[in-house]
């Protein structure tokens, strides 16, 4: 992995990365909606994932709803059928951020960002457990630098390649809202609604919908200089790893009954490199089925 220095203030998470040479590269693992305590969460595929990001020294940015903790009592969406068994307990939520960080430890130094999702923020708002931070603070002592970030938020990358020459990418991460399928858009339809309202964005993250695309949305500017030029902004979307709609075979549950019809599992690859005096930007989804 690159060396790199990190700082989070004011829900921005910097990350510097110095002296970049040619052929320059680091990868960075973006996903959301792992639900890696729901029973139907695609752990085999989860786990793949997690060893490639160990084997490329890949950074890891989670986008929200690392947890569905929708199994509690109090919780009016629980079904018992649908908890795992080590999970069961009068100590509930604290069960699952135990177990999770004994899943995420052998990857503990490549998580850099864990956001918050609908699910964590519930979570927060009806039994006061702030269970993204509970992890966050496991991981730590595992040796991660991981922050526990916002619903919404930012990444700074940093480029250092000489003294006098810098560069920088921007990450506007979003979790999402509404429903969770839509069908016919896939989503796709937020990206030029953001595109209006984010001004300096290179990338977009979305998630929550669980469905996936990459997209480019292209800008024309004007330069100092007086020349037209173009640039992109790219849009990702996160698909998550509750697969809940075949561990069921479509036959009952939230995804059969609210999603309608099956949907990607996975996550997205970012990989930056330095190549002609410029940082490259390469978004790569990598699907389960």
């Amino acid at each position: 992995m690159n060396k790199y220095k990190a700082e989070y203030i004011d829900n921005v998470l910097t990350l510097r990365f110095d002296r970049i040479g040619q052929g320059w590269e680091q990868w960075f693992m973006l996903s959301g909606d792992r639900h890696h305590d729901n029973k139907y969460c695609n752990r085999e595929l989860e786990e793949k994932q997690l060893r490639l990001a160990k084997e490329r020294e890949a950074l890891i940015l989670d986008f929200g709803d690392l947890f569905c903790a929708m199994q509690g009592k109090y919780d009016p969406r629980k079904s018992y059928d649908e908890i795992r068994p080590e999970d069961v307990g009068e100590n509930y939520l604290d069960r699952i951020v135990d177990h999770a960080a004994e899943f995420y430890t052998p990857y503990a130094i490549n998580f850099a960002l864990i956001g918050r999702g609908n699910h964590d923020a519930n979570i927060l708002k009806r039994f006061s457990h702030d269970i993204v931070s509970d992890l966050a603070k496991q991981l730590r002592k595992a040796g991660s630098n991981v922050v526990a970030g916002g619903y919404q938020g930012w990444v700074r990358f940093q480029f250092v390649m000489r003294k006098t020459v810098r560069q920088r990418i921007l990450i506007k991460y979003y979790h999402g809202k509404g429903g969770t399928s839509a069908p016919v858009t896939k989503g796709v339809i937020d990206t030029n609604r953001q595109a209006a309202s984010i001004v300096n964005a290179d990338i977009v993250v979305n998630g929550h919908n669980h469905q996936n695309y990459v997209l480019p949305v292209t800008r024309e500017y004007l330069t100092e200089g007086g020349k037209i030029k173009r640039n992109y902004m790219w849009f990702a979307r996160t698909p998550g790893y509750e697969d809940g709609y075949f561990g069921r075979n479509g036959y009952d549950g939230f995804a059969a009954q609210q999603l309608g019809a099956p949907h990607p599992i996975g996550c997205v690859w970012l990989r930056l490199t330095y190549y002609e005096k410029e940082i490259k930007i390469e978004l790569i989804p990598d699907l389960g089925g």
